[in-house]
């Protein structure tokens, strides 16, 4: 089995023009992986935390050379001649190195860099494609691999978009009877629809972190009017062809105990969301709702849940892809799907054990960019070695998330 016999860190920009870790791990033989980590505008605090400099005069404090220095004077020296095949030692000795519990003393920007490197260096080795090499650390056949269905994010508001929204994400959900290059081709065709919508209604389409627009509209509701307005206008039939869907990211507007969104006069109450929530998909059908409620609102998640057995509900902040909160999401009936982000954990082995464990619950697998993403597509790779169900790579437009998703395209043909 070929060894590890370098590891090199460097400082990058990310798509939000801020500095993040790229890190090259090559193993005997000349082979090797280069990965680059993305960072979130809406951070869980469940989330492991990313090792910035903190230095005002550079990068506004956002730098990561002291996450590059960890790499290369702390991590390189322990990685060098171990098995590069042999992800999960790899990652358990990253995570002894750390010893923190939220990745904190070496970062979580360094040490997923490694860990997504090492992953592709041993595949080229292999002399296999990432997914395949992932498929087989998740325990899965070649012959059984798919192509996620991909959720498109055609407006963006909260975080993401110009505070012109509350609710984050806007997304279109093709039917799962579509193959992939006939979604990706509605995907596109209903974003520039949107598009168009927006211009006759005089709104503004510059677009947001995550390529969907960021439109000067009044209400949520407005934002999901213009949606299946765009839908209506396309070939495509609602509910039949393609489907709404919304990341609410309420941990945004939950203060003090109550929910404030523009929809109401004044700030909700748990129940009172919910029920506003049931209000809107009776009229908007959703096929599914990502974080209605704040983190740590175990209450208003299992009231949704209950309350919308037809929607998927799905945990992103709510759940971290940490197994602590996943097994008390699955003991409380919180929800009924995940959205897994490798650097919210910080390694592929952890990742990949989220995963199984939700699997094991049944539940739905959704596999995530960042809103401040790179132009590695590992995580396309990583969501069809595990089987996703779903991928959400953010609007098919601006590089960094075409590059996904054209990445899925490329491995479908060889599927």
């Amino acid at each position: 089995m070929p060894k590890i016999t370098a590891v090199k860190a460097r400082e990058i920009l990310d798509s939000r023009g801020n500095p993040t870790v790229e890190t090259e791990v090559e193993v005997e033989g000349g082979f090797f992986g280069v990965s680059s980590v993305p960072a979130g505008a809406s951070k869980g605090k469940y989330e492991s935390l990313m090792l910035l400099d903190g230095d005002a005069q550079r990068f506004n404090g956002l730098g990561v050379l002291k996450a590059v220095a960890k790499v290369n004077e702390v991590i390189k020296p322990k990685l060098i001649g171990q098995e590069a095949r042999d992800q999960l030692n790899i990652d358990k000795t990253l995570i002894l190195l750390d010893a923190s519990e939220n990745k904190s003393n070496l970062g979580v920007n360094g040490i997923l860099s490694v860990s997504q490197a090492a992953c592709k260096a041993a595949a080229a080795a292999e002399k296999v494609p990432v997914y395949e090499h992932v498929s087989h650390l998740y325990g899965l056949r070649k012959e059984s691999l798919k192509i996620p269905v991909p959720i498109f994010n055609l407006i963006n508001g909260g975080k993401h978009g110009a505070g012109n929204l509350d609710f984050q994400e806007f997304h279109v959900i093709p039917s799962s009877q579509k193959n992939y290059p006939q979604s990706l081709q509605m995907g596109e065709e209903i974003y520039q629809t949107v598009k168009k919508v927006l211009i006759r209604h005089g709104a503004i389409h510059s677009v947001g972190d995550e390529g969907g627009f960021a439109p000067n509209l009044f209400t949520n509701l407005d934002a999901l009017e213009v949606m299946t307005e765009a839908i209506k206008e396309s070939s495509y039939q609602f509910k039949i062809d393609v489907f709404l869907g919304l990341d609410v990211a309420a941990s945004s507007f939950y203060k003090e105990g109550m929910y404030k969104i523009r929809d109401k006069t004044t700030p909700l109450a748990t129940s009172e969301l919910a029920e506003f929530y049931k209000d809107l998909v009776s009229q908007y059908p959703m096929a599914i709702l990502e974080d209605p409620f704040s983190e740590d609102d175990w209450a208003g998640w299992q009231t949704i849940s209950s309350m919308l057995p037809e929607t998927v509900i799905v945990g992103d902040d709510l759940l971290a892809t940490n197994k602590k909160r996943v097994s008390e999401a699955i003991k409380k009936k919180a929800c009924r799907a995940i959205l897994v982000k490798p650097n919210q954990i910080g390694t592929v082995a952890e990742t990949i054990e989220v995963v199984k464990i939700c699997r094991d619950a049944g539940w739905k697998v959704i596999v995530s960019h960042r809103s401040g993403e790179t132009n590695d597509d590992f995580i396309a790779d990583f969501a069809v070695g595990i089987n996703a169900d779903y991928t959400k790579f953010g609007a098919p437009a601006r590089g960094e998330r075409v590059a996904k998703y054209n990445r899925l395209l490329e491995i479908g043909e060889k599927l």
